[in-house]
């Protein structure tokens, strides 16, 4: 439905106008070159991507859409490949794993040589988890607020090593949470046998954002008391900060971090990394053998020291190596926007968002109002409503958002950059509208 006849039909008042009018005065007349893209330049930047205007695109966290530099980036190796694949594969493969990793740490922190390449969120977890050194008594910690990924990577591992896993609920009231209460049911959890924290940075289910830091103190206070041995790692899916916190990586505190990159990074789909500290990398094995450098070890070339950590704990195989080797755009599109603008503008539109539905008498936020408890996600209910019909009411009117996918499900906004104040208006109002009726 045009945007014209949803704002006319529902009885809004829109300074906005419709959605023609809204595309016509924003749209892409002429798409710009990356090239001149100034440091938070929101408008510019939406001109890069080919999303179509017929929508409010409040879902892009999903899968991201590529921009113009990682589309040209991919394109170009992609007609390198089909040109002449043999030797174009044989004339990067080597090394252009390490120049990835690179482009990666100079974006995230820590080093080139501390970061696998992996296909998604799910395989760098599932690499990670699959290959701890864990004993039959040991325990791993996770909590009932992870995504479905890391659930059963670790009760995989568990049943192959014997190892326990306890899932611990950090808060009850996901609106109300506090930091205390985060730290107090850690430590709780945490016994004698743990050896493994497995967390989420932000819950998809809730739109929660962890006190990593904090965490990570809490954990290592616990470590001092400890022999090398009994140690406990520390690992944190990092997905739905990456891309909006103005973090170093490297000095959250954990021992691993891992997010896929086509999410919140507009990385090409398909990608993604794990950070490791160089210790925690010495307590896991690799699951799946890597190519590049490692490739020469297994002909007796060279030794496995001398190998980059990251390059081979990376799966190895044929991938669709066009779209990996075009991440570097990725990251450096975002460092051209630059990482500070970057954080500051996504949590400006979320804090407009949260204070809209938390004014709406039928609504219930869910996703604390405060940013350093909160990221890029929002989640909420309508009375009266399930979040799914919520979700087809609101993309009827051009808007496109999503529910959780949990056992208690809600519905769900994830304003990014490609958005602004008039598109989340427009859509708060779509809402406001649906509580009324």
């Amino acid at each position: 439905m045009e945007r014209r006849a949803f704002l006319t039909g529902s009885g809004l008042t829109l300074a906005a106008g419709s959605l023609n009018t809204f595309a016509q005065a924003e749209g892409p007349k002429t798409q710009l070159s990356h090239k001149t893209l100034a440091q938070a330049d929101w408008s510019g930047l939406r001109k890069l991507f080919p999303l179509t205007y017929d929508y409010i695109h409040l879902a892009t966290f999903l899968l991201a859409s590529h921009p113009k530099p990682v589309a040209d980036a991919i394109a170009m190796h992609r007609q390198a490949f089909d040109s002449n694949p043999a030797d174009y594969w044989h004339e990067h493969f080597m090394t252009i794993d390490g120049k990835i990793a690179q482009a990666a740490a100079q974006y995230m922190g820590g080093q080139g040589h501390q970061i696998a390449l992996t296909d998604s969120t799910t395989m760098g977890l599932a690499m990670v988890y699959s290959g701890l050194k864990l004993n039959p008594d040991d325990e791993i910690v996770q909590t009932v607020h992870d995504h479905y990924s890391t659930d059963l990577s670790l009760q995989l591992r568990a049943d192959r090593t014997g190892a326990k896993v306890k899932r611990i609920t950090l808060y009850q009231d996901p609106a109300k949470v506090e930091v205390d209460q985060i730290l107090s049911n850690l430590k709780a959890g945490i016994s004698s046998k743990t050896r493994v924290v497995a967390v989420t940075w932000v819950h998809s289910s809730t739109g929660v954002k962890l006190p990593i830091r904090a965490m990570a103190d809490l954990i290592q206070g616990i470590n001092a008391k400890r022999t090398d041995a009994d140690q406990i790692l520390f690992c944190v899916d990092g997905v739905h900060g990456f891309g909006i916190e103005n973090e170093d990586i490297s000095q959250l505190g954990c021992d691993f971090f891992i997010a896929g990159t086509h999410k919140w990074i507009f990385g090409p789909r398909g990608t993604g990394l794990i950070w490791g500290k160089d210790s925690a990398w010495q307590r896991t094995n690799a699951v799946i053998p890597s190519f590049s450098q490692s490739y020469d070890v297994w002909m007796g070339y060279s030794s496995q020291d001398q190998v980059p950590i990251g390059e081979h704990m990376s799966p190895g195989g044929f991938h669709s190596f066009e779209h990996r080797w075009a991440l570097p755009e990725a990251f450096k599109l975002h460092q051209q926007l630059g990482k500070a603008n970057v954080q500051s503008r996504i949590h400006q539109l979320n804090s407009q968002t949260k204070e809209g539905l938390a004014k709406m008498p039928y609504v219930r936020l869910y996703t604390p109002i405060t940013p350093s408890l909160s990221s890029g996600l929002v989640c909420f209910d309508v009375e009266g409503m399930h979040p799914d019909e919520v979700v087809k009411k609101l993309h009827s009117q051009g808007v496109i958002m999503s529910s959780t996918p949990y056992r208690q499900s809600y519905a769900r906004f994830a304003p990014s950059l490609i958005n602004n104040e008039q598109e989340i208006e427009i859509a708060l109002a779509a809402i406001a509208a649906l509580a009324k009726g």
